[in-house]
């Protein structure tokens, strides 16, 4: 089997990025080649660390004009990973690995997606709103936030006024779920 190469986009603490480098750290055939984060005082850069993961920090404008999209064809990953990434992904980027950039959400999109619809916002809304449903939602990317199209969704009662509460309980479905769909994305 040969190997494939996965990199991941993050901004904030970076558990879901530390989540998938352990569960593949034990797979010779999948390897975490490259982090890419937005913000220089996130967590995730010192997460991955003791990983010996390499990684880039960029600005907002080095994300835009090339210079992300130069070292993305440098590594030439077989699936880019979102995971906690707060920036949109540009059109260069898009169109250079067209179908192979995943995204994980926490909601069952379409609902509670798009423009700020992140972190604690979505989960502040879903209570607000007395949904009985929540849950998470893995798709493709495109131009436009949470509009890609679904790959996977796993549905979670919500049982809580609490967002942080419920916040912790999506993440641990994230944590089970995105690794194991990462896999079947890199072999579909």
């Amino acid at each position: 089997m040969s190997l494939k190469k996965i990199v991941i986009f993050a901004s904030g603490s970076g558990s879901s990025v530390e989540n998938i480098i352990l569960s593949f750290s034990k797979t010779p055939e999948i390897q975490v080649s490259k982090v890419y984060c937005n913000n220089p005082d996130a967590f995730v850069l010192q997460r991955i660390k003791k990983h010996n993961v390499d990684s880039l920090v960029f600005n907002l404008n080095e994300l835009n004009n090339d210079i992300v999209l130069k070292d993305l064809n440098n590594v030439s990953p077989d699936l880019i990973v979102l995971a906690g990434f707060l920036k949109k992904i540009p059109q260069n980027i898009i169109n250079s690995f067209k179908n192979k950039i995943i995204n994980i959400h926490p909601s069952l999109l379409p609902k509670y997606g798009g423009k700020g619809m992140f972190g604690l916002n979505v989960h502040k809304s879903v209570i607000k709103n007395n949904e009985r449903e929540t849950g998470l939602t893995i798709h493709h990317v495109n131009t436009e936030y949470d509009k890609g199209s679904i790959i996977f969704q796993k549905i979670i009662k919500v049982g809580t006024d609490d967002a942080n509460a419920l916040a912790k309980k999506v993440l641990i479905e994230e944590h089970k779920h995105y690794p194991e769909i990462i896999k079947k994305v890199l072999y579909d």
